[in-house]
C-alpha cells in the first residue's frame, strides 16, 4: 500500500484510528461506571471477569490475527473486528446480569483483539519504517486521549443518564470507521500456498490463556503456591514444549520460531514486556496512592491523573516526529526508560504529606518517559524482519506488552498486599487498636479498617465515622491516619520496584543493536544481506 499518494494514506489513517480510538473508549469508559453497573446486576463476586475475560480474548485473538492477516491482508480482519466489536457492544449495553456482561465482553474482547493487531499492522504497510516513527507515535496517543476522556465520559453518564449509553454512545464512531475502511482500505491479495497452523494456534492460546488466569489469580483469588495457580502454571508448562515442537515442524508456523534467532526482535520484546510491567504498575496503582494516602476523591483523582497521560501523548507524538526525522531511535528509547525510571523513583518518594502539585509533577515525569519509549519497539521489532512477516511481529510485540502487564500488576499487587500486611501487624500492638478491641462495636470496625480499600470511598469511610462512639472518634482518626501512613509505605515498595524493573529495560536497551531505518517496505533485510554478500564477492 506504499504506492498509494499522501491524501490516500492520511485518510486511511483517520479510519483506523477511529476504529482504535472506538475501541479504547469503550475500554477505558468502563472502569469508572462499572460500581454502578454491579450495584444494578449484583454478582459482586464476578466484578473481576469483567475485565479478565476481555483481556483473555483480546490478546488471544490479537496473536492469532497477527499471522492469519500476512496470509489473508489486513483488511477483511479489521472490518470483521469493528463488526464483532460493534454487535458486543451493543450486547454489552443490553445485559441483563453479570453473566451476559461477561460473556458479551468477551466478544468485545475478540473484536478489540482483531483492531488493535490489524490497525497497528497496517501503519506497516502503509509508510515505510523511516516514516513509520511518526506515526507510532500518534497511534499511541490515541490510546493516551481515550485514557482521558474515557474515565471522564463513563464518571458522567453513570451520573446523568442509564448506565446502558456507556456502551452505546461510542457506536456511531464505529459504523463510521466501518464506512472507511470498507471504502478507502485496499485489499491485498493472499498467499493461497500457505496453510493455516490450527494445532499451533490451539497450543498458543493453551498456553497463553492458563498463563494469564494464573497472574490474574495469584495473590487475590487464589495463594501463590495454591493448586490451582500451581496447575495453571503446569498446564502452561506442557502447552508450551508442545508447542515449540509442533512449531519447529510447521510448514507456516502460526508464530515462525527463527524470529527470535534474530537479536533485534528477541531483545525488543523481552524491553517490551518489562515496560509492560512498570507502565501498568504505574497506571493501576498510582490511583491508590491519590485517593487512599491523600484522601482525595476519584473524581478529582481523575483530573490528577490526567496531567500523566497528556505529557505521554505529548512525548509521543514529538518522540515520533524526532524518529522519522533522523531515523535514529536507540537514544530516544534509552533517555525516555531513564525519564520514567525517575519518575517512578519520585512517586517512591512520595508519602501523606505529598501536596497535589508534587503528585501531579512526578506523574508527568513518568509519563513523559512512557511517551518517548512506548512506541519504540514495536519500530524495532517491525524494521527487524520481512514485510511477510509484519503482521505476526506486530502482535508478538503487543502480546509480549501484555503479559507483562498482567505479570507486573501481579507482582506489585502481591509485594503491596505482603508490606500493608506488616504495617498492619505492628499497628496492631499499638495503643489505638488494643482500644477498639475492648469494645466489641468497635472491635468490628477495626477489622474493616484492616483493608486499605476502604480509604478508596471517602464517603463510606465518613459513613462509618459517623457510627463510631464519640468517645472513639479520635482514637478512629488516629487508626485511619496509620492505615493511610502503611498505604503509603506498601505503595512506595511498589513504585520501587517498578522503578528497578524500568532501569533493567534501560540496561537492556544498551544492548540493542540499531539498524538504519528502512526507507521502503520493499527493501527487505535479506536484500540487504543479498547485496553485501554479492558486493563482497565481486571484489
Amino acid at each position: 500500500m506504499e504506492h498509494l499518494d499522501h491524501k490516500s494514506k492520511i485518510t486511511i489513517m483517520i479510519a483506523i484510528m477511529s476504529a482504535m480510538l472506538f475501541a479504547a473508549l469503550n475500554q477505558t469508559i468502563v472502569g469508572t461506571a462499572l460500581p454502578k453497573i454491579i450495584a444494578d446486576l449484583g454478582g459482586m463476586e464476578y466484578f473481576s471477569w469483567v475485565f479478565t475475560v476481555f483481556m483473555l480474548a483480546s490478546s488471544v485473538t490479537a496473536i492469532l490475527v497477527g499471522k492469519l492477516s500476512d496470509i489473508y491482508g489486513r483488511k477483511p480482519f479489521i472490518l470483521i473486528g469493528i463488526s464483532v466489536f460493534m454487535i458486543g457492544t451493543f450486547l454489552c449495553g443490553t445485559s441483563n446480569t453479570i453473566i451476559h456482561l461477561i460473556v458479551y465482553r468477551a466478544l468485545q474482547g475478540l473484536g478489540a483483539g482483531m483492531i488493535m493487531s490489524t490497525a497497528f499492522t497496517a501503519v506497516g504497510d502503509l509508510f515505510s519504517p523511516r516514516e513509520r516513527g511518526r506515526w507510532q507515535g500518534i497511534m499511541g496517543s490515541v490510546f493516551g486521549l481515550a485514557s482521558v476522556f474515557g474515565p471522564t465520559l463513563g464518571g458522567y453518564i453513570v451520573d446523568n443518564f442509564d448506565w446502558h449509553w456507556i456502551f452505546w454512545v461510542f457506536l456511531p464512531i464505529g459504523i463510521i470507521a466501518f464506512i472507511l475502511i470498507w471504502k478507502l482500505f485496499p485489499s491485498s491479495e493472499h498467499n493461497p500456498s500457505e496453510k493455516v497452523d490450527y494445532l499451533g494456534s490451539i497450543f498458543l492460546t493453551l498456553t497463553i490463556m492458563p498463563l494469564l488466569l494464573a497472574f490474574s489469580w495469584a495473590g487475590e483469588t487464589y495463594a501463590w503456591v495454591s493448586p490451582q495457580i500451581i496447575g495453571l502454571f503446569t498446564a502452561t508448562l506442557i502447552s508450551l514444549i508442545i508447542f515449540i515442537q509442533i512449531e519447529r515442524k510447521a510448514t507456516s508456523p502460526v508464530l515462525p520460531l527463527h524470529l527470535f534467532k534474530n537479536s533485534i526482535f528477541s531483545l525488543s520484546n523481552v524491553i517490551g514486556f518489562i515496560l509492560g510491567m512498570g507502565m501498568f504498575g504505574a497506571i493501576m496503582y498510582t490511583p491508590f496512592f491519590i485517593q487512599g494516602v491523600m484522601g482525595i476523591s476519584a473524581t478529582q483523582s481523575g483530573f490528577i491523573m490526567m496531567p500523566m497521560t497528556l505529557s505521554m501523548v505529548a512525548a509521543s507524538t514529538i518522540g515520533g516526529q524526532f524518529i522519522t526525522k533522523t531515523g535514529k531511535y536507540k537514544k530516544i528509547a534509552i533517555f525516555g526508560l531513564l525519564i520514567m525510571s525517575l519518575g517512578m523513583l519520585s512517586l517512591a518518594q512520595m508519602d501523606e504529606s505529598t501536596s497535589n502539585w508534587i503528585a501531579v509533577v512526578n506523574m508527568i515525569i513518568v509519563g513523559l518517559g512512557l511517551g518517548l519509549s512506548f512506541p519504540v519497539f514495536t519500530l524495532t521489532i517491525q524494521n527487524a524482519v520481512s514485510h511477510k512477516f509484519l503482521g505476526v511481529a506486530t502482535s508478538s510485540a503487543q502480546l509480549f506488552r501484555q503479559i507483562g502487564g498482567t505479570i507486573g500488576v501481579s507482582i506489585m499487587g502481591t509485594i503491596m498486599s505482603l508490606s500493608m500486611k506488616k504495617e498492619m501487624t505492628e499497628a496492631a500492638g499499638g495503643n489505638a487498636s488494643q482500644a477498639f478491641a475492648q469494645n466489641p462495636e468497635a472491635a468490628a470496625k477495626f477489622e474493616q479498617l484492616q483493608d486499605p480499600q476502604v480509604l478508596m470511598d471517602p464517603e463510606a469511610l465518613e459513613q462509618m465515622r459517623s457510627t463510631m462512639p464519640e468517645n472513639f472518634l479520635g482514637l478512629f482518626d488516629q487508626l485511619i491516619s496509620i492505615l493511610r501512613t502503611a498505604l503509603s509505605h506498601s505503595l512506595s515498595a511498589v513504585f520501587l520496584t517498578g522503578c528497578l524493573v524500568i532501569a533493567s529495560a534501560v540496561i537492556l536497551t544498551l544492548f540493542l543493536r540499531e539498524i538504519p531505518l528502512r526507507n521502503s517496505n520493499a527493501e527487505t533485510l535479506d536484500d540487504k544481506e543479498e547485496a553485501i554478500e554479492l558486493e563482497e564477492r565481486s571484489v
